[in-house]
């Protein structure tokens, strides 16, 4: 049985912004949405490092600091609409900074166990690619990690940002891994992969596989450094364990400056039910039967 997604709510509650304000077309500018409550934004130096943005009170003002570090603009927009996650969630502010003066230091990236920073984050991809905007985007995008670089110029949003919201609408069987050298940072996989039975789920710190593309790739310290890319063809076996040998696609690029992979996995072709049954009915038919 699949948990409910504890955090879909703050997504809702951007979308809802955007409806509010009448946009009606991608992408949507969080710099915007910050003036129209004037919002002080501004990107911080590029030397200065270590955080993705910040939220700044000072009394009934705000402003919001963002990285620029990374020389990444989706990443920058995404660290914008993350800290307009604290400014509109309910209870953000009086939680992530005490008083009515002070300051929160946030690390947005689908990275944070902290219930506040996981929210915001989904807060800010529903706010950059709210769903009735983006399922008309999907349907053109094609598939694959080509799809996921369509999307992200579409929406200005990282391909980080922009692969996990594609698992999080798309109607496909599709999962992103994240991996940093051997060791998978998170994977996110689709609702209609989710439901494939006997299969194993990633988890965070879990290596990344050593008969994958990805394990290869990540072996070479350039191919991140230098946004390379790769296509080539797996098996669901080698990255989810199972009974099944289902060929599936397995593309991989380097992040760059983030440090990390991204691999996405699609054309997945899984079995229908009574494929599975009828296979079964048909071993039945043919195991041999001794009297005793």
């Amino acid at each position: 049985m699949i948990k409910a997604d504890p955090y879909a709510f703050a997504a809702i509650a951007a979308e809802q912004i955007v409806k509010g304000l009448g946009l009606t077309a991608l992408p949507i500018n969080p710099h915007t949405i910050a003036q129209a409550r004037e919002i002080v934004v501004q990107g911080k130096p590029v030397e200065d490092k270590g955080c993705s943005g910040m939220l700044v009170r000072l009394g009934n003002d705000f402003a919001i600091a963002f990285a620029t570090h990374l020389q990444n603009k989706g990443f920058e927009n995404f660290s914008v609409a993350h800290e307009l996650g604290h400014y509109f969630l309910p209870g953000h502010v009086e939680a992530v900074i005490q008083g009515e003066q002070g300051m929160h230091v946030s690390r947005a990236g689908f990275n944070s166990g902290d219930r506040y920073e996981a929210e915001a984050d989904r807060f800010a991809a529903g706010l950059l690619m709210p769903r009735h905007l983006y399922f008309p985007a999907i349907e053109k995008a094609g598939s694959g990690l080509a799809a996921i670089e369509k999307l992200a110029d579409l929406c200005r949003t990282s391909l980080h940002a922009t692969a996990i919201r594609y698992t999080q609408c798309t109607r496909d069987p599709i999962a992103i891994i994240v991996s940093r050298g051997g060791i998978i940072d998170h994977c996110f996989m689709s609702e209609a992969l989710k439901q494939l039975d006997g299969i194993d789920w990633l988890k965070k710190r879990e290596g990344v596989p050593r008969n994958t593309a990805t394990f290869a790739f990540n072996q070479v310290s350039t191919n991140i450094e230098h946004g390379v890319r790769l296509e080539e063809v797996s098996n669901i076996q080698h990255w989810f364990g199972g009974k099944r040998r289902i060929e599936i696609s397995e593309d991989v690029v380097g992040l760059g400056r983030y440090g990390k992979t991204l691999t996405v996995l699609y054309d997945i072709d899984l079995p229908e039910p009574e494929d599975e049954e009828d296979e079964d009915n048909l071993i039945e038919s043919w195991t041999p039967r001794f009297k005793r």
